[in-house]
This record gives structure tokens, C-alpha cells and sequence, in this order.
């Protein structure tokens, strides 16, 4: 490996790895103590498991406090691209989504699958493509040599659309598939998970980068709370997957049933965004980043809102937990593809090295 060669961190690189072992440990388990498990799961309000709650909170505020968005005010600068993305991950992406999962599950596997469980994992995919992805992004974006400033701007400005589009979507393409959502639980998890951790991550950081300074927000402070977001993530797998324990054990093809739809609206939405930068002339450091923006999701939530909205034990929990899954190796696949086909963006003029193979 060259000195200058990119590369993840040994948790990132290996997610899908910590994933897989997660799946193992929590099945175990849940095979080995039920009555841990049990009593787990009645330590909710409203609906809201208080330990899940509390792991997602672990994982979702770190990612809030990296937006800056006062960003957002450098879209006009170069708007194509940042237009581009957001059409493919708010009208493109969920639509996609929905139907491939509704094709899939309803029909190519209906043999495999009861309606009640095609029903459910049509709805674990909506709610996965239905929230751009956030914190890996910045990780996608360095390994193809995308511009930090653009990719930071996109990523502000999916998560305050996310504030008002994310509910209404997901409601609307439930009601589609005919599958019944308490609206009320729905728009509670979004403020659960969305805007009271948005809030509080951009007070806190405004009053940290007073107080302590850039230098020490970014390197000290950020930096300790990324092993804790990691950490938080394994333990909320671990503990998903001991209540689906059993589940797994009588049907593990599902896992790989759950996959297949997942990974076609992947490199869907990833060849899309990349198509049409390359047809409207977008850098390749707009449109790299773009395309994996386009096709990622924001796991951490849609877990979340999976187990608020149908419980712990559900196939829509579950074909969230496959996202996370599946991102890695695949989004390691698009950054690949993406770093190979950057001649294609030879009249990017503005940055010489983009036209080199």
C-alpha cells in the first residue's frame, strides 16, 4: 500500500465483519438467555424501547454535530450537482425502493414468504431508502477524493429535508403497499430521532466551537465520541438480533432474501446520480461523493423507526438490520467503480488530476 493510499480505520473496514459476529452473538443469545431477553424488551414508553432509545441516541448525536450548516449558503456556488442528488434520494430513491421491495417480496419470493412477513419487509426497505445516509458518507467521500465542503452540504441539506420529508414519505408509501401505520408513532419517532438530536447537535456544537475552538471540537472532542457511536451500533445489533433470534434460526434465507432488493436499489441509485453528473458535466469530486450518497442510507434511523413503529421482533426490523448488513461491502464496491471511471470526467478542467485514470 502506497503512503498516500486511502483507507478505512480497522472498525470501518471490517463493519460488515463486527456486523456478522453481532448477528451470531445476539442469535446466541437469544437462544441461550430468553428470560434476559424477555425482560429487556419491557423496558419501553409508549412504544419506544428505552435501551434501544438510548444506543441509537449513542449513534445518531455525534453524526448531528458534524453538520455545519451554514454550508448549505455554498450550494449556489455549483448547484447542479447538489440538485442531482437530491432528486435521486427524495423523488427517485424511496419510489425505487418501494418498488423493488414490492416486487421481490409480493411476487419473485412470494412462494418462500407468508403475505404478513412480505408485508413487513416491503415496509423495513421503505423506511431504509427513505433517509439518506449521514456519518459514512464523510468516509465515502474521502476514499474518492470528493470535495469535503460539497459533500458536507449535502449531507446539511438531507437532513433538514429530512425534518419534513421523511414522515410524509414513508407514510404515503406504506399506504401504498396497504400496510397500516400509526401515524402518530411515526412522526413521534422523527422527533425522537431527528429533531431533538439535530437541535440539540447544532447547539452544541455552536457553543463548543465558541468555547473550546475548532482544533479541540475536531480532534478531541469528535474524535472520543466516534469509538462510543461504533460501539453503540454493535450493541444495538446484538441486542436486535437476540430478539430475532429464533426467527433467524427457523428461516435464514430470509437474510439473504432481504438482500438481493437492497443491493439492486443500491447500485440503482448509485449509477443513476453518477449518470446524470456525468451528462450535466458535474466534477467527479461533486459526482462520486453524489452517487454514494444516492445509493447509502441512514441505518441508525431507520432501525430506529422500524422497531418504534412495528417492535423489536419484526421483519421490518430486521430488513433494516440487513442494510447495515450489506452497506459496506457494497458502497466499498461503488467507491471502487467510482475511482476507476474517473477519466470519464475529462472535461472537469477545474481540477486537472480529475482526468487521470
Amino acid at each position: 500500500m502506497s503512503a498516500g493510499e486511502k483507507r478505512l480505520n480497522v472498525f470501518e473496514q471490517y463493519l460488515t465483519l463486527w456486523v456478522g459476529l453481532c448477528i451470531i452473538a445476539g442469535v446466541v443469545l437469544g437462544r441461550l438467555a430468553p428470560g434476559l431477553v424477555e425482560q429487556l424488551s419491557r423496558w419501553e414508553i409508549s412504544g419506544v424501547n428505552l435501551v434501544i432509545a438510548v444506543l441509537i441516541w449513542l449513534m445518531i448525536y455525534p453524526m448531528m454535530l458534524r453538520i455545519d450548516f451554514a454550508s448549505i449558503l455554498d450550494v449556489r456556488k455549483r448547484p447542479r450537482g447538489i440538485l442531482i442528488t437530491l432528486f435521486v434520494n427524495w423523488v427517485v430513491k424511496p419510489f425505487s425502493m418501494a418498488f423493488f421491495a414490492w416486487l421481490f417480496f409480493n411476487h419473485v419470493f412470494a412462494g418462500l414468504l407468508g403475505r404478513e412477513l412480505a408485508q413487513q419487509y416491503v415496509a423495513g426497505c421503505i423506511i431504509l431508502a427513505a433517509a439518506p445516509c449521514t456519518a459514512m458518507v464523510f468516509v465515502w467521500s474521502y476514499l474518492v477524493d470528493g470535495d469535503p465542503a460539497y459533500t458536507l452540504v449535502q449531507v446539511a441539506l438531507n437532513d433538514l429535508i429530512m425534518l419534513v420529508a421523511f414522515a410524509p414519505i414513508v407514510m404515503f408509501l406504506l399506504g401504498v403497499t396497504n400496510i397500516v401505520v400509526p401515524s402518530d408513532v411515526l412522526f413521534f419517532s422523527v422527533l425522537l430521532y431527528i429533531v431533538i438530536p439535530l437541535t440539540l447537535g447544532y447547539a452544541s456544537r455552536k457553543y463548543l466551537l465558541r468555547a473550546k475552538g475548532a482544533a479541540w471540537f475536531e480532534n478531541a472532542f469528535l474524535a472520543r465520541l466516534k469509538p462510543v457511536t461504533v460501539a453503540a451500533l454493535l450493541v444495538t445489533l446484538v441486542i436486535i438480533f437476540a430478539f430475532q433470534g429464533e426467527v433467524i434460526t427457523a428461516n435464514y434465507l430470509n437474510i439473504l432474501l432481504i438482500a438481493v432488493p437492497i443491493l439492486i436499489q443500491v447500485y440503482f441509485n448509485s449509477s443513476l446520480v453518477y449518470g446524470l453528473a456525468y451528462l450535466f458535466r458535474v466534477p467527479h469530486d461533486v459526482a462520486a461523493p453524489g452517487a454514494l450518497i444516492g445509493a447509502s442510507n441512514f441505518f441508525e434511523l431507520a432501525v430506529a423507526v422500524a422497531i418504534s413503529l412495528f417492535g423489536l421482533t419484526s421483519g421490518a426490523t430486521l430488513a433494516t438490520v440487513v442494510g447495515v448488513l450489506v452497506e459496506v461491502p457494497v458502497m466499498l464496491s461503488v467507491v471502487g467503480i467510482a475511482n476507476r471511471t474517473r477519466s470519464w470526467f475529462a472535461f472537469d478542467t477545474r481540477r486537472p488530476e480529475t482526468a487521470a485514470g
